[in-house]
């Protein structure tokens, strides 16, 4: 269904606060031959985790952008993912791409508000355990490597810098992207209202489309295989 005149579409996924490319390795055994997926690899994680993590989402979509044209490769038809903080990212490069001729087929947005509500309750300032006390609170879940002080000492400032570049958001533009916008979240998410992931709708001048998952604000990590079939069905509506 993904396929287009032999080739593969990627899917281009960007991560959420605090994660890394290896958060989305498994979806690309999920997707099997549907998709080539690729994430966005940010400073402070991984393979480049000695490196200063950015602190603005402008910042850091205009930053990596071209090293995305060039790992997405000429001609590639794309889909971008972004879930919370990967949402605003990838609304960002939705713009940069298009005037850089990548061809963004859809954006596919996940627990996320639309791009001009900033969040009322923040994390980035307060001390490091009130920090990741609300961190916790807002994802539903603690990271394991945050109990170890090590891992910790290495994980935390990107973290904070993260939580400090998604609560600090401000769009680059007011004008809106002209591809199709699905927004996801998971139905008892309490960081996200089911009205606040709809003001999506207002982002783009194409159609808009709404679609809910069993679970709290990282229900992603255990549905994988679903998110991936809602993209998948997204994809082939527009076809």
């Amino acid at each position: 269904m993904s396929e287009v005149h032999g080739e593969r579409t990627t899917l281009l996924c960007v991560p959420f606060a605090g994660a890394g490319p290896s958060f989305f390795h498994p979806w690309q055994k999920l997707a099997g031959d549907r998709w080539r997926v690729l994430s966005v690899e940010l400073p402070g994680r991984e393979r480049r985790i000695l490196e200063t993590p950015y602190r603005n989402v402008v910042e850091a979509a205009k930053s990596e952008v071209d090293g995305i044209v060039a790992q997405l490769g000429a001609g590639t038809r794309t889909v971008l993912f972004g879930h919370s903080l990967g949402a605003v990212l990838a609304y960002e490069l939705v713009h940069l791409l298009g005037a850089r001729g990548v061809h963004v087929e859809r954006l596919i947005v996940s627990g996320s508000p639309g791009p001009w509500t900033q969040r009322e309750r923040r994390a980035a300032g307060l001390p490091d355990e009130e920090f990741l006390a609300r961190v916790e609170e807002f994802a539903g879940f603690r990271h394991e490597a945050l109990d170890h002080p090590e891992m910790r000492e290495l994980i935390l400032p990107t973290l904070q810098a993260d939580c400090e570049m998604h609560e600090n958001y401000v769009p680059s533009t007011d004008d809106l992207v002209t591809v199709p916008i699905c927004s996801l979240r998971g139905d008892s998410d309490g960081l996200v209202s089911a009205e606040e992931a709809r003001q999506w709708r207002d982002a783009t001048t194409d159609e808009f489309s709404y679609a809910e998952f069993p679970g709290d604000h990282m229900y992603l990590v255990d549905l994988g295989r679903e998110v991936l079939d809602v993209i998948e069905a997204q994809y082939a509506r527009g076809r």
